[in-house]
């Protein structure tokens, strides 16, 4: 089996990716994974949405199961089998904001504990690092930048959704005045330094 990161949006597959999937005769996948893969499955390749997750542990060898963005963040990179990186959402936003990845902390709050997510991220954000969260559409930003960093005032909270979709939109804003997302699909990237943008 074959895991494949098929990017966080449009035009983001590698060129290794690109060569496993217009190979494949058998392609598992959510549904946008399938549609950022779609031009690149051959005819005659046998695709099918993923209904249960579990199973696809039992699924053939030949099978190649896409995973959006990059599959070890919080991605499909648990499965056994070969993993084929992805560029993840966590590159895409430290791109447009021009950081380097060294010195940023990724906790994920897609799928998991929001409340838990919360204060791993302060905890991050007190050692002075700069925090990647990635979340999922029920984390409420407002609640979590009330409860969570009301002792951080000059925290940046810079909120990216939809990276690499024509939509794509880049806010940053405050504790106070947080910036809260119209889509579904975004990340936040909290800087611990002094704000000089606000949304």
């Amino acid at each position: 089996m074959k895991i494949v990161g098929v990017g966080c949006g449009p035009g983001m597959l590698t060129a290794e990716a690109i060569r496993i999937i217009s190979n494949a005769s058998l392609v598992y996948g959510s549904q946008r994974a399938i549609d950022l893969a779609r031009e690149h499955i051959r005819d005659g390749c046998t695709v099918r949405t993923i209904d249960n997750y579990r199973a696809l542990r039992t699924l053939p060898g030949e099978a190649v199961v896409l995973s959006t963005g990059d599959p070890m963040l919080a991605g499909l990179g648990y499965l056994d089998g070969e993993v084929v990186p992805g560029i993840s959402s966590l590159q895409l936003t430290l791109a447009r904001l021009h950081l380097p990845m060294a010195g940023v902390s990724v906790v994920v709050a897609h799928g998991r504990d929001h409340s838990r997510a919360a204060m791993e991220a302060v905890t991050e954000i007190s050692r002075g690092r700069k925090v990647f969260l990635l979340a999922d559409p029920g984390f409420e930003i407002r609640d979590f930048a009330a409860q969570f960093l009301p002792d951080y005032p000059k925290v940046a909270i810079t909120l990216c959704e939809r990276l690499g979709y024509p939509d794509e939109r880049v806010v940053t804003g405050t504790p106070e005045n947080p910036p809260l997302p119209v889509y579904d699909l975004f990340v936040l990237l909290i800087d611990p330094g002094i704000c000089k943008n606000t949304a």
